[in-house]
């Protein structure tokens, strides 16, 4: 059975394995993208301003993106090595004391809004929760 899975390997082209003269993966595409580098551009945020429809049924729909940085679910002070840099936004409502994180990449969907003015700061923030910078989105949801 040993001889067989050799064989197979081998057909099958995996580095290293017996039969195989085919070059690696590396040898063609260089280091793997995960890999950290010697220097990044820094992170950028963009925020658009909330899309107005929603706002009359008490609804922000906030979109924004990262530049330099991808926005991934992975947190903690090995992940600061990694690249392309991983990180995550904060979300504080209206300066209330505290914040939520979110890692989704997608617009931000605040619903429940009382009428009146509000403002939205959102920080782009490494995994290890470091703010690189944060935008502040201001509106009035209608009475």
């Amino acid at each position: 059975m040993k001889n067989s899975w050799n064989l197979l390997l081998g057909v099958f082209g995996v580095p290293g394995q017996v039969g195989d003269s085919s070059p690696s993966a590396r040898t063609y595409r260089g280091a793997p993208p995960v890999l950290p580098l010697d220097s990044e551009p820094p992170p950028r945020l963009i925020v658009d301003p909330p899309v107005p429809g929603p706002l009359a049924r008490r609804l922000a729909v906030i979109g924004y993106r990262a530049e330099n940085l991808h926005i991934a679910p992975v947190f903690g002070p090995n992940a600061l090595d990694v690249s392309p840099r991983l990180g995550h936004i904060h979300v504080t409502v209206d300066d209330l004391p505290w914040h939520w994180a979110d890692a989704s990449g997608e617009p931000l969907i605040i619903k429940g809004l009382l009428p009146g003015h509000h403002k939205v700061l959102i920080e782009l923030v490494n995994a290890n929760h470091v703010v690189f910078e944060g935008q502040t989105v201001e509106f009035d949801i209608p009475a």
